[in-house]
């Protein structure tokens, strides 16, 4: 692999874990309005929205570790 393409992968490594970290942070969000707003249901929905926040924790925190993860290993280090 030349030093350039190395160079893009990791770029795109940290892009993509990033894009994670947004991402279930942006989800994190719409679960709260859903759960605090009239955005779905009048009075807001616990039932809907405080899964959907967790989903959003978890993916936020955890994803990065798993891509990271399973790039370690593909890498073979």
């Amino acid at each position: 692999m030349t030093p350039a393409d190395e160079d893009t992968l990791w770029r795109n490594r940290f892009i993509t874990i990033n894009l994670v970290r947004i991402g279930g942070t942006v989800v994190v969000l719409i679960a709260l309005l859903i759960w605090h707003t009239d955005m779905i249901v009048p009075r807001g929905s616990l039932v809907l929205g405080l899964p959907l926040a967790l989903a959003g924790l978890v993916v936020s925190f955890l994803g990065p570790r798993y891509l990271a993860r399973k790039w370690r290993s593909q890498d073979g280090r």
